[in-house]
């Protein structure tokens, strides 16, 4: 007998099935049910896009150095502070992950 007010998993599932549903809906795409992302696919992912955010504010610094008429010093050094900003996550989310692993290596069987 449930308690008044617990939810049975068919409820749960019911629940579960709108949020998708609704997510699906909202982004205009069809998302899978389930997506598995595994840390390393994630932090390689990342890596890349930090890679070339950073190739791409070079690449703007280097034309705005050589004088292109079409950039303006504003968007160089957005592009500049986002590369350093994502550089810096990443390196964080490196260091987090390299202390628990250390944590936990370190933990006695």
């Amino acid at each position: 007998m449930n308690p008044i007010g617990a939810i049975s998993p068919m409820n749960i599932n019911k629940v579960l099935d709108q949020i998708r549903t609704n997510s699906r809906n909202m982004l205009g795409s069809d998302v899978p049910k389930t997506t598995k992302a595994d840390f390393s696919s994630l932090l390689e992912n990342s890596i890349n896009k930090v890679n070339s955010m950073q190739q791409e504010a070079d690449t703007l610094k280097n034309s705005y150095e050589m004088g292109a008429p079409d950039l303006d010093l504003p968007t160089v050094m957005i592009a500049m502070q986002k590369s350093s900003l994502a550089f810096e996550a990443v390196t964080q989310v490196r260091n987090k992950f390299l202390s628990a692993y250390q944590e936990i290596m370190s933990m006695p069987v």
